[in-house]
C-alpha cells in the first residue's frame, strides 16, 4: 500500500521530495514524476502546449490544492509527518542513519551509503490570500494560524517564509510555514531505536546558512526572502533590478517593505536548527552512537565533494566516471543516476549562485564527456534568474555531449512539463550499470579525512562517552 504523506505537508517542498526520492533508491526504485501518480506523467508532459496564462493559473492552482485552510491548523500533528517518513524507508538494520538539514547533494550520499535520512525542516503551506510583495501583512496574517500551530506542536519553532522572488507565483495564494524540530519526536526516537543498533553512527547535517529575521515570540520568526537570486540586503533594502522586476509584474511596490530585522537565525529551508542536538546527544549516550557532525556554510557546499566521491567510487568499479548530471532543487534521481553511471551535481536552486557552483567545479575538475542539465521550473522570470542561454555554458563544457534533461531551453523557467520528464531524459543515456550494495560508512569518512580540507566542510566526531558527558 502506498505511504501517503499528511495532507498538510508540502509535496512540492525539498523535504518532502528528497525523502521519497531516498526511499525509492534505498528500495531500488526509481523516483518518478516527483513521486507523484503515474498517471499524472502524460498530462503534464504535455502542459506546454497551453498558453502561458492558463499554465500559470494551473501551477498556482496545483499549488493551492497543497496548502490546508487556516481552520484545520489546530489539528495538524507534526508528528503524523514523522511518521510517514520512517514508513518511507525499508524497515531494516542500518549501520547510519542522517538527520538534519535537508539537502539534495547529502541526499546522493546516503543513496549511495544504503541509509536513511530524517529530516529537521518540513514546510507545511496554510492557505490565505496576500499580495506578494506586502511582507508585512504576510506576517501580521500569519500571527494567529502560527500561535495556534505551535500551541499544537510545543517542539518545534515556525519560521514563516516570505519570498516573493522566486515564490512569487505561490505565495499569492498560501503561507509558507516551515517548522523545525527542536526535539526528537517520538517517532524519530523509537525508529531509531528499532533500526540503528547500538554502536551505530548518527550523521547530522549541520548546513549553517543563516538569514536575518524579525522574531515574533520565542518560537516564531518571520523571514523575508530566501537562498537564491536576489541578495538578502535585495530583500531589505531594494535595488534598480528590483524596482524593475516589481514594475514589470504591476506591482504597485518598488520595492519590498518588510519588517525590521531582528536577529540571525538558521535559514528557514536549508539551516539546522542546533537545540536538536541536546537530544542526539542523550540518545547517543543511551545508545552508544557515534556522532558524526557535518558542518558546512551553505547547502552548495557539499556538492563538490559528493560528486568528486561517486566519481572515485564509480571508478573502484571499473565505471568510467565521466558523465555528469546536474539537478537543482527538489529534482533529482538518484536510482537512474547510479543505473547510468551519472555523477550528481545537485544545485540549490536555478539562479545565479548555482550556475556559479556548477561551473567553478567543472573549471576546477577533470572534463566529463558528457553533461546533463536538470533545472526546477519555478515560472518566474526573477532577479537572479540566468538565462537559458547562459545555462548552455555547462552543456558547452562536455567534451562530447551536453543535454538538457527534460526542459525545453525556450520554455525556461516556465517549463512545467519538466516535472514529468526528467527522469525518462535521464534514462535515455544508453550506459546501465547495476546498483551496488551499499559502500560502508568508513569508506566516504576515510575520504573526507584523506581530502585533507579541500571541501568546505568540517567533520566533528563525538564518540558515545564524549556525548554521554
Amino acid at each position: 500500500m502506498k505511504n501517503t504523506p499528511p495532507q498538510f505537508v508540502a509535496n512540492f517542498d525539498s523535504a518532502t521530495a528528497m525523502v521519497r526520492a531516498l526511499g525509492a533508491s534505498l528500495r531500488g526504485e526509481p523516483f518518478s514524476a516527483m513521486g507523484e501518480s503515474p498517471l499524472l506523467k502524460l498530462p503534464v508532459r504535455h502542459a506546454d502546449v497551453l498558453p502561458w496564462k492558463l499554465r500559470r493559473a494551473l501551477y498556482i492552482f496545483s499549488g493551492w490544492q497543497e496548502s490546508r485552510p487556516e481552520k484545520q491548523v489546530p489539528d495538524m500533528d507534526i508528528g503524523k509527518i514523522d511518521r510517514w517518513t520512517v514508513e518511507e524507508y525499508p524497515q531494516r538494520q542500518y549501520p547510519a542513519v542522517a538527520i538534519g538539514s535537508s539537502n539534495g547533494a547529502a541526499n546522493h550520499l546516503w543513496s549511495l551509503l544504503g541509509i536513511p535520512w530524517l529530516p529537521q525542516t518540513s514546510l507545511v503551506p496554510i492557505r490565505q490570500s496576500v499580495h506578494p510583495d506586502e511582507p508585512k501583512e504576510a506576517m501580521r496574517l500569519g500571527l494567529e494560524p502560527g500561535r495556534e500551530l505551535l500551541e499544537r506542536n510545543p517542539d518545534v519553532q515556525l519560521h514563516h517564509m516570505h519570498d516573493a522572488n522566486q515564490d512569487r507565483l505561490m505565495i499569492r495564494t498560501m503561507t509558507y510555514f516551515r517548522v523545525k524540530r527542536r526535539r526528537l519526536s517520538a517517532a524519530y526516537e523509537q525508529w531509531l531505536a528499532e533500526h540503528l543498533p547500538p554502536g551505530g553512527t548518527l550523521y547530522v547535517v549541520d548546513c549553517e546558512q543563516d538569514w536575518g529575521v524579525h522574531r515574533v515570540n520565542d518560537r516564531h520568526v518571520f523571514q523575508h526572502g530566501a537562498v537564491g537570486g536576489a541578495t538578502e540586503q535585495e530583500f531589505h533594502e531594494g535595488s534598480e533590478r528590483i524596482a524593475e522586476y516589481l514594475e514589470r509584474h504591476d506591482s504597485p511596490h518598488r520595492r519590498w517593505d518588510g519588517p525590521e530585522v531582528t536577529e540571525r537565525m538558521p535559514e528557514a529551508e536549508w539551516g539546522f536548527e542546533k537545540s536538536l542536538m541536546h537530544d542526539l546527544r542523550r540518545i547517543a549516550a543511551e545508545r552508544r552512537y557515534r556522532i558524526v557532525r557535518l558542518r558546512f556554510p551553505e547547502p552548495q557546499s557539499l556538492s563538490p565533494l559528493v560528486a568528486d566521491f561517486w566519481r572515485e567510487q564509480y571508478r573502484k568499479r571499473g565505471i568510467p566516471g565521466n558523465r555528469l548530471a546536474a539537478s537543482s532543487f527538489a529534482l533529482m534521481e538518484p536510482h537512474w543516476t547510479l543505473r547510468t553511471g551519472s555523477v550528481p551535481f545537485w544545485m540549490e536552486f536555478n539562479m545565479q549562485p548555482s550556475l556559479d557552483a556548477v561551473l567553478a567545479y567543472l573549471d576546477d575538475r577533470e572534463p566529463f564527456d558528457d553533461i546533463g542539465l536538470m533545472l526546477f521550473q519555478h515560472g518566474v522570470e526573477a532577479p537572479g534568474l540566468p538565462s537559458a542561454d547562459a545555462w548552455e555554458e555547462v552543456l558547452r563544457r562536455a567534451r562530447r555531449h551536453g543535454r538538457w534533461l527534460g526542459t525545453t531551453p525556450e520554455e525556461f523557467p516556465k517549463d512545467f512539463a519538466q516535472f514529468a520528464k526528467y527522469d525518462d531524459a535521464l534514462k535515455a543515456w544508453p550506459a546501465r550499470h547495476p546498483v551496488p550494495g551499499p559502500l560502508p560508512p568508513r569508506v566516504f569518512e576515510e575520504f573526507v579525512d584523506a581530502a585533507d580540507g579541500r571541501y568546505d566542510l568540517r567533520v566533528e566526531r563525538e564518540q558515545p562517552a564524549a556525548a554521554a558527558a
